[in-house]
């Protein structure tokens, strides 16, 4: 292999010292007859600065952080293919964790970030908002992506993001409770559920339940809006984040409520769950219960019959959230809603 050019080769080539090409080619002072022939040569022997050697002088790892709760959730996963996608082609490393949603585990690894001088992070939170609250003051920028901490709600986010668009039209809008001032990539959780809601209660479905998991309690609130008062929360159970604690919720839910007619899992999770579990109780899909669930992933439509579901754009999610954290500066990045889309399979059905 051809040896790579080095700082001192450049050195060598244009007759000045290490620390002059160094500061050149940081942008330092230099004569402009020093700058041209240094850049000259830096062209010729097609050097590159070694990220690692520029990172450490500046005590900075370079790069991003990136915390999900399960790297093994199709979900997840594709968040994680849009935020290397988007780092990619702007040069940047990304340092990837999972927290399993323990709020413990994620504020281990948030130190070990800031340790490591990490400046910018993309999180799913699972942590509240105190957790949250000394990265910021430590000056590392953060983008949450999918939801936000306990304690702060979607609303913040989606009326944050009208008073942005309010703003380029040069129009006023009252400034919204930001109880962390963060920048969110989120879906709009809120029209999907309600959405799918209505299909169901176009289908004749009166009694219908929702399946949810740790971090949902936006998508909880949704549902029982969509529902309207009186909810029975009866029909409103969630597991404890386990595919196990899933199946268990689930399980419990069909056996404790053979009145119901329908299922809303809040997640690709948790329609797994219900799938499996109205298979082992012999529940006919959609003739005895029909079900919908959040997120489409490449199961869903392999499924007997194919699953109806809420997608949400999970990689554009992650690559516009590693947008926001790469141009952060001076000015706070605008949130971002992306909108849901209720995609009809075969697993609704009219009810009987």
């Amino acid at each position: 292999m051809e040896k790579r050019a080095t700082i001192k080769d450049v050195a060598e080539a244009a007759g000045v010292g290490v620390a002059t090409v160094s500061r050149v080619l940081s942008g330092g002072s230099a004569s402009a007859a020093t700058r041209e022939r240094v850049l000259a040569v830096a062209a010729q022997l097609d050097y590159r600065p070694s990220a690692l050697g520029r990172n450490l002088r500046q005590r900075r790892t370079g790069g991003m952080g990136l915390l999900v709760p399960d790297l093994t959730d199709t979900f997840y996963g594709q968040l994680c293919e849009g935020v290397l996608a988007c780092a990619r082609s702007a040069g940047e490393p990304v340092v990837i964790g999972s927290t399993g949603g323990d709020p413990e585990q994620e504020a281990d690894l948030i130190g070990m970030l800031l340790e490591q001088s990490v400046d910018r992070l993309i999180a799913v939170p699972s942590g509240d908002a105190d957790t949250w609250s000394p990265v910021l003051r430590a000056g590392m920028t953060v983008v949450f992506a999918d939801r936000l901490p306990l304690q702060s709600s979607p609303e913040d986010v989606r009326a944050a993001a009208v008073a942005d668009l309010m703003a380029l039209d040069g129009l006023s809008a009252a400034a919204p409770a930001r109880p962390l001032d963060v920048p969110a990539v989120v879906a709009d959780d809120r029209a999907g559920i309600r959405t799918a809601v209505r299909y169901l209660r176009g289908l004749g479905h009166k009694r219908i339940a929702f399946l949810g998991g740790p971090g949902q309690e936006h998508r909880v609130n949704a549902f029982r809006e969509a529902v309207g008062a009186p909810v029975d929360e009866e029909l409103v159970v969630s597991g404890t984040g386990s595919r196990d604690s899933a199946y268990a919720a689930a399980s419990g839910l069909f056996q404790s409520r053979p009145d119901l007619s329908a299922v809303v899992a809040g997640g690709n999770v948790l329609g797994e769950a219900a799938v499996l579990a109205a298979r082992e109780l012999d529940l006919r899909v959609p003739r005895d219960v029909s079900l919908v669930m959040y997120d489409d992933v490449p199961w869903a439509e392999l499924c007997a019959p194919p699953l109806t579901v809420i997608a949400q754009p999970g990689r554009d999610m992650g690559y516009r959230a590693a947008e926001l954290v790469l141009r952060a500066g001076g000015r706070r990045p605008r949130s971002v809603v992306l909108p849901t889309e209720l995609i009809i399979r075969g697993s609704c059905g009219p009810h009987r």
